[in-house]
């Protein structure tokens, strides 16, 4: 008897807290399924500005279909909410819970796929696009320095044919003293010396001219640069925007395309390869065999150096051709909803903010299974009339009193007596007393 009286009590302090998790329930559900509109209204909303920066038409039907979808959007979340709020807390087996969760997973993912990311696109979908026109900004820069580091490395090459065509004018001079050959004039090997400086000091012209296309090229390419740059940040619509973005591109393209066929290093290979491979060789005027002899042996002398310097020439133009060629970049007008995708990295917050409008009641779904698991377990083991509540026994008693008014009466006639008499047994009458 000692031990049920405790147990007893901590029956009634189990329902006692039940019956006040019942009470906060009851309050709560009186603006539970007000607070899920409010949230499938607003996810309905944004969805309604990321679909309609999807559409191109600006027409009314367009901007039905926008509204449609929007609204759909938010009657299946607060459906799907809606019964995940009702019937997840009440199961109570395991694997009811579970099949819960795995459709409750579902359906979020299916909430994601029709309106999170429409949200995220109405919410930061200009500041991706603007991303995207920054990303190509840099892409641009990259490979107009790029061509014009490689123009530059080209117009380098000037110092190289300099060097080579002021090596044959000082061996030209030299043989005009007769230091070379040992016949000072002007004969065979003066003009072949001549031949090859002419034909380095053309190049070296040709080379010179292109120096001021290339400073040229490069100066308004970054005049371009700058131009977009401001693009990705000016106020305004950025549809607008980009459209002049995009012009500004072909035009930064041309430029880059040109310093790339300003680049001579090509020619200068190919002249450093008819440096050696095309001599036109004098007839040696000397007036004796003798000295025929040493014209020939010095002309000989200076193909050879003529051949060194071609190579050397023509492995600094090979170099530069080596060198790896700008990156081609081509600027794609992207949507806000693709550009979210596409740097959903740079906007989390926002991603978050459009995941968690559409996903909180999942939240309320597992507070109100947690609080009703909390119900059960305060009123398990309870006898039913220590769970009920004093509305409850009036009700109850107030039932039992409908119920016997409703009931007709016994009639006397219907009762069985209690008592049986035989009428062959003789009747006993007792006397009475007199006083």
């Amino acid at each position: 008897m000692d031990d049920q009286e405790p147990m007893h009590q901590a029956q009634a302090r189990g329902v006692r807290y039940a019956r006040e998790l019942e009470g906060h329930l009851t309050w709560l559900d009186t603006f539970s399924g007000t607070a899920l509109g409010v949230l499938a209204v607003a996810s309905g909303i944004y969805t309604y500005l990321g679909v309609s920066s999807l559409l191109d038409d600006n027409g009314a039907m367009s901007a039905f279909a926008a509204i449609a979808y929007s609204v759909a959007v938010s009657v299946g979340i607060f459906v799907f909410w809606s019964y995940m709020l009702r019937l997840f807390p009440a199961v109570r087996t395991a694997r009811a819970r579970v099949g819960l969760l795995g459709a409750m997973g579902l359906g979020s993912v299916a909430i994601i796929a029709m309106s999170s990311w429409l949200n995220a696109a109405a919410l930061a979908g200009s500041a991706a696009v603007e991303q995207h026109l920054a990303k190509t900004v840099q892409d641009y820069q990259g490979s107009l320095e790029r061509a014009h580091e490689i123009a530059l490395s080209a117009q380098g090459l000037e110092r190289d044919v300099a060097r080579v065509r002021q090596s044959f004018e000082d061996l030209s001079e030299q043989e005009a003293t007769g230091n070379l050959s040992g016949l000072a004039g002007r004969g065979a090997v003066f003009r072949v010396l001549r031949q090859k400086s002419a034909e380095l000091s053309g190049l070296e012209s040709q080379i010179a001219t292109q120096t001021p296309l290339v400073a040229t090229a490069f100066a308004e390419g970054n005049q371009i640069l700058s131009r977009m740059r401001a693009l990705t940040v000016e106020p305004g619509p950025v549809e607008a925007r980009s459209v002049e973005f995009s012009e500004q591109a072909v035009r930064l393209a041309g430029l880059i395309t040109q310093l790339r066929q300003l680049s001579v290093a090509s020619l200068v290979e190919r002249a450093a390869q008819d440096l050696s491979a095309s001599v036109v060789l004098p007839e040696l005027d000397g007036s004796t065999a003798e000295n025929r002899g040493a014209q020939g042996a010095t002309i000989t002398s200076v193909l050879e150096v003529l051949a060194q310097r071609a190579a050397t020439l023509e492995r600094a133009a090979q170099g530069v051709l080596a060198m790896p060629p700008p990156t081609e970049t081509t600027y794609t007008p992207i949507s806000s909803a693709d550009a979210v995708i596409l740097y959903a990295r740079n906007f989390v917050p926002s991603w978050a903010g459009a995941i968690a409008i559409d996903l909180l009641p999942a939240v309320l779904v597992f507070i109100l299974a947690i609080t009703q698991t909390a119900i059960r377990s305060g009123r398990e083991g309870a006898a039913i009339e220590d769970t009920l509540t004093l509305a409850e026994i009036r009700a109850a008693l107030s039932a039992m009193r409908d119920m016997e008014a409703a009931t007709p009466p016994v009639s006397p006639s219907r009762q069985t007596p209690r008592e049986t008499t035989d009428p062959q047994e003789p009747v006993r009458v007792t006397p009475l007393k007199s006083t």
